[in-house]
């Protein structure tokens, strides 16, 4: 019996364990057939993926990792690599009104609170503005290009509506350097005014934004013109000042400023009156800045042969117009003593011998009557004189009025590349913002012959060693150049408390180099001008002072023993004060 119960309870065991196995089997394959089929499944959802790419997407080879690595804004430099636009991440601080739901209160403490403590953190920021946006159902950035010290001190409020989104942002190294000639990018990323705007398309491009641009701006000379247009328009008070430094080869814009300026790196972006820019897009009439080129034209025409032939200065009554000096010069000057003293009456005889017609073409060939020639977006169209017929003609009077400037409105961008054809041996060339191969410098224009231009040279020079620019000499440097006063049109007339005092230049003018202009806009009688008001006072001490500092960073050093010859010319100058 006992055999017979062991032999049941070790057929038991064996049936047992033969069911145990055919378990684990079945659940192996159940494992092995799952696992199939998630691989399946796997490999199935891949190869829709690798087709849903194929077909609707770029291929992996147009998104390199190149291409991930570019900036998002192309970089902008001058012309020896500083940077003066750049893309670079940053973090903004955001308002979430929904950060807790769509119902909830998304504030811990009132808007007046939170407001008060950001105030805190940013002092210049707007307190009405923080809370009106806290109240708001809207999100709404409160701040862009926040520091990380600055983002802790947020985050330690304990508000999870204000949030750290990480951007990429434009940024300007140099701050409001060259302000006017870049521009600035808005918060949608989208460039305004300057050559943000103008470059845009190029900015953007993938296959381009890697490649900084370079521009002509020298930042060095920026920052000296800026400089010392600012201390002028500081002693004179100045309601604005412009000024540009042109290389009269090349056309090459050096530097360019417009003041007051703005800051393109501020957030509120409160700026929209500054961004006008005086130099390439408001018109002025410049005054006797426009001499040299009238004595150039009569030059160049033969109406001028000998500089020792007198005229007399009585005043000019003309189609019920009185022409008149600032001062009595006494009763007659020749040509270099009406530069010297600036004479308006000597100049409109020059002009009237010359004639409307020749002067006309001179001022066309300068393109004196179209937008500047540059590449800003922003170009102002000069106040061209109407003619009195069809041909347009101008009248004897126009012709004499605009023979000293007045009647004719131009930028002070016209008067830069008009000085470089009137020191460059004769050719006008269009100004540039890019930096240029000297392998490709524009052929240009010729609009005077280069013994007249040599001619100009000889008489700016004495204009500033002897005449009313004696401010602007520059030891070493040999400035040429011509003082302007002009008084500004308004209702009824001039205005004759309201002047534009403008100093056109060019240095070495043994052999010139750059053009250097500097105007003032309304500047008053101060005791740093000694009272007076005119471009020998206010305008002329700029240049004198911008030279020395620029002219050794452009390769042009100081040097005594050099300048023009005027020995032909000294005997022919008496004594006298102009404007």
């Amino acid at each position: 019996m006992n055999q017979l119960t062991a032999s049941a309870a070790i057929a038991t065991g064996r049936v047992q364990l033969a069911s145990v196995r055919q378990r684990s089997l079945v659940t192996a394959k159940v494992r092995v057939l799952v696992v199939a089929v998630g691989f399946v499944f796997l490999t199935l959802t891949a190869l829709v993926r690798l087709t849903q790419l194929g077909l609707f997407e770029q291929a992996p080879d147009r998104r390199s990792l190149a291409e991930a690595l570019l900036p998002p804004r192309g970089e902008i430099t001058d012309r020896n690599g500083v940077p003066l636009a750049r893309a670079f991440p940053s973090y903004s601080l955001w308002f979430n009104p929904k950060a807790l739901g769509e119902k909830g209160n998304p504030l811990v403490k009132t808007p007046e609170e939170v407001a008060r403590a950001l105030m805190q953190i940013f002092p210049d920021a707007d307190y009405k503005d923080l809370v009106a946006r806290l109240k708001s159902a809207k999100g709404s950035y409160l701040r862009k290009r926040v520091l990380p010290e600055e983002a802790n001190r947020v985050f330690a409020l304990g508000e999870p509506a204000l949030e750290f989104p990480r951007e990429n942002q434009r940024y300007y190294p140099q701050g409001s350097l060259a302000a006017n000639v870049l521009g600035y990018v808005d918060e949608e990323g989208k460039g305004h005014v300057g050559m943000e705007q103008v470059l845009e398309p190029r900015l953007l491009d993938p296959a381009q934004r890697g490649t900084p641009v370079e521009l002509s701006l020298d930042s060095r000379a920026q920052g000296a013109l800026e400089d010392e247009l600012l201390r002028g328009m500081q002693e004179s008070n100045a309601k604005g000042a412009a000024g540009i430094v042109l290389d009269v080869d090349s056309g090459e814009v050096i530097a360019l400023a417009s003041l007051p300026s703005f800051n393109p790196n501020r957030s509120d972006r409160a700026f929209n009156d500054l961004v006008f820019n005086r130099v390439s897009n408001q018109v002025y009439e410049l005054g006797s800045t426009f001499k040299p080129i009238t004595i150039a034209a009569a030059i160049d025409a033969g109406v001028v042969t000998d500089l020792s032939v007198r005229y007399p200065t009585a005043p000019l009554h003309i189609a019920g117009r009185t022409i008149h000096d600032s001062h009595n010069f006494g009763a007659s000057l020749n040509v270099p003593e009406a530069l010297i003293h600036s004479s308006n009456i000597v100049t409109a005889q020059v002009a009237d011998k010359l004639g409307g017609p020749l002067l006309r073409q001179t001022m066309m060939a300068l393109h004196m009557n179209q937008r500047p020639t540059i590449e800003l977006p922003a170009r102002g169209f000069p106040l061209w004189p109407h003619g009195e017929n069809k041909a347009g003609d101008w009248s004897r009077i126009t012709t004499m009025t605009v023979s000293y400037g007045h009647g004719i409105a131009v930028t002070p961008l016209h008067l830069a590349c008009a000085y470089a054809a009137l020191v460059n041996g004769g050719i006008w060339r269009p100004a540039t913002l890019f930096k240029v191969d000297p392998a490709h410098i524009p052929a240009g224009t010729r609009v005077f012959k280069a013994s007249t231009s040599a001619r100009i040279r000889q008489l700016l020079r004495m204009i500033v060693a002897d005449g009313t620019g004696r401010k602007a000499d520059a030891s070493g440097f040999r400035v040429g150049g011509k003082t302007g006063s002009a008084e500004k049109p308004g209702n009824g007339g001039y205005r004759k408390t309201s002047l534009v005092a403008t100093f056109a230049a060019a240095f070495p003018m043994d052999k010139p180099r750059y053009v250097v202009i500097a105007m003032l806009d309304e500047p008053q009688g101060t005791a740093a001008t000694s009272g007076q008001r005119t471009a020998a006072w206010n305008a002329a001490p700029i240049v004198g002072r911008v030279v020395p500092r620029i002219g050794p960073l452009l390769g042009v050093v100081p040097d005594g023993s050099r300048d023009v010859d005027i020995s032909d010319l000294s005997p022919l100058i008496g004594n006298g004060e102009g404007e």
